[in-house]
């Protein structure tokens, strides 16, 4: 099925409910929870999720794992989406905080498939062994490392999601410690206890998760002069010590 809600299916006896979704280019989608746990997949552009705790890039042909009755709030950057929203009791094996993950060629192909059945569906014919075959294949899938931690509330919290919003690789420590009236190494100690690492490397990362999207549109070359490495190897080489692959695998 596609451009539902949920909503109007989300009583029918299936574990598995396919659904595909297309978004006009920048679309937010507000904050909201799901009884089910849902895959959402990127079959084109970039989401990026927010929840309490942390904020996750997703780039196109990978998808992120949200957990039941989380809420979220998603971006969509050209976005057209293959979800399927799943019983909880069905997957226990579910992660139990958002997880940015690869999709291979075969779960890819499955997810396509699910996407174009409508619901109801032959759950006990060939649409139920392909719903099962994709909660086989996830289990199966490799975790990618997209996502920065987010301080739970307040002006860390405030300070951070600017940064999201608009990176500056010019905004220093003492910029933020300004920002919330502390001194910087007061701003260290919250900011670690908050997040689990000190602010500048937390804003080298968010940069770097900045620089997903980019890629879409832009060169190596080009991104990494924008986000303020001297040389694309070295913007190469932080981002893949970052997140374990090169951004020429993101492009």
């Amino acid at each position: 099925m596609r451009n539902v809600p949920v909503s109007e299916f989300d009583h029918q006896p299936f574990d598995v409910l396919p659904i595909g979704t297309d978004y006009p280019p920048d679309h937010l989608l507000a904050r909201h929870e799901h009884r089910r746990a849902q895959l959402l997949y990127g079959a084109s552009g970039v989401m990026l999720v927010e929840t309490d705790d942390g904020s996750w890039t997703v780039p196109t042909d990978r998808a992120v794992l949200i957990p039941a009755g989380v809420p979220h709030e998603v971006r969509m950057l050209d976005v057209s989406t293959w979800s399927l929203y799943v019983e909880p009791d069905a997957v226990p094996w579910w992660p139990t905080r958002c997880t940015v993950v690869e999709v291979g060629p075969l779960l890819r192909e499955v997810l396509r498939a699910a996407n174009a059945l409508d619901v109801p569906y032959d759950d006990g014919g060939r649409d139920g062994a392909l719903v099962r075959l994709a909660l086989h294949e996830l289990q199966r899938v490799a975790p990618i490392p997209l996502n920065v931690s987010l301080p739970p509330r307040g002006v860390l919290r405030d300070l951070c999601r600017a940064y999201l919003a608009e990176p500056d690789v010019h905004v220093t420590n003492a910029d933020w410690a300004r920002a919330a009236a502390v001194s910087e190494r007061t701003l260290d100690r919250h900011f670690r206890a908050a997040t689990g690492v000190g602010p500048a490397s937390w804003r080298v990362r968010a940069r770097l998760l900045s620089s997903l999207p980019a890629l879409r549109r832009g060169t190596v070359t080009e991104v990494a002069g924008r986000l303020g490495y001297a040389t694309p190897a070295a913007f190469t080489a932080a981002f893949s010590k970052a997140f374990g692959a090169p951004p020429s695998r993101f492009r």
